[in-house]
Order: structure tokens, then sequence, then C-alpha cells
């Protein structure tokens, strides 16, 4: 079984993940994906509801193209949420973890954990949301990996971060409907 405290302490920063992976062109492309990126003002009314300190890990690779055009997303969220404590976590850097969160018996990324404040398992998704896999199906229907030297078309970013939040709010909300999280902080 995982400790997931413990991966948590070991994983970093969206930046310093960057610094240390990334390598500069890769870097470049991250870059650019983050800044097609932006919250609107429901949005930042979902993400401000968030309440329950939410450590959330990310296991990726700086060379994926799905990372790349899903991973910025994350850290949007993490800066309009005090609430979100958003960690990454190279996907080769331990086995365990990659073995603990294959999808399909592959070692996918991105994939996200959603912990409790004290350490608790809340949820898990990955590797890509469902509205990327219904692009994809319609676009290819065969086997196929994005680069992340061409990105989605606009509205396909604008599904898969919608897609993600959901996820993200889906996780605050088991936190916040908790018994046992509600029995702790009172409410």
């Amino acid at each position: 079984m995982i400790e997931w405290t413990s991966v948590f302490a070991e994983a970093l920063p969206y930046g310093a993940f960057l610094d240390r992976y990334a390598t500069p062109s890769q870097r470049t492309r991250w870059d650019a994906m983050h800044g097609r990126f932006a919250l609107d003002e429901a949005h930042r009314t979902i993400l401000a509801g968030f309440t329950r300190r939410m450590p959330v890990i990310c296991m990726a690779g700086a060379w994926c193209g799905d990372c790349v055009n899903q991973c910025p997303v994350f850290d949007l969220f993490a800066q309009a949420s005090p609430a979100i404590d958003l960690r990454f976590l190279d996907r080769d850097a331990r086995p365990d973890v990659r073995a603990e969160l294959s999808v399909n018996g592959g070692h996918r990324v991105p994939v996200v954990v959603f912990l409790s404040e004290d350490g608790y398992e809340v949820a898990r998704f990955g590797d890509r949301t469902l509205s990327a896999y219904r692009r994809m199906a319609s676009e290819m229907l065969g086997p196929a990996c994005p680069t992340g030297l061409v990105p989605p078309p606009t509205e396909a970013l604008a599904a898969v971060f919608g897609d993600w939040l959901d996820q993200f709010e889906r996780a605050q909300l088991i936190l916040r409907l908790s018994p046992r999280l509600r029995m702790t902080h009172g409410d």
C-alpha cells in the first residue's frame, strides 16, 4: 500500500518540477500551453468555494504531450484556490507509485491523486478526460500519441479544462461532506 503523505512530501511544485525535469524545448511548450488557459468568473467562484485543504499529487512526465496539454490547468486551479496544495511527481521517480497508478495496465500520465488533509486517498483520475477520448476517437479511430508539439484546438482545450475542474470540484465536495472531516472541523 502506498503511503501518500510521503509521496506528497517528495513531489515538487509545478515550477520546480519543470525546472528539474523539462528540457528547454519542453518547458517552452508547457509555458505556451499555460498561457492558453484562463479562468473565467464561474471557474473562480467554484475554486473560491474550496475550503478543505486538498493535497493533490500529479504523476506526470515533462516529455508527455498529454501532460503538456493538461497539467497547466492544474496549476491555474492551485493558483486560484489556496485549498489546493498541488505537487508533481515524475512518472519514473517512484516505480511503486507508477505501478499503483497504472491505467489499463500501462504507465500513463498524467494521473492525479486527490488526498484529504490527513493523507487519505479521496479520488484518482487520469490519463485523459472523457472529452479528450471522444475527440481522439472521432479524429483517429486508432492508436495515437499526442506529442504536445501541436496543441489541440481551443474548444478541445476548453472541454478538457471543464472535465478536470469537475474532478477537482468532486474531490473537494467529497472532503466537505466527509463526516470524519466535518467532525474534525466542527462544520
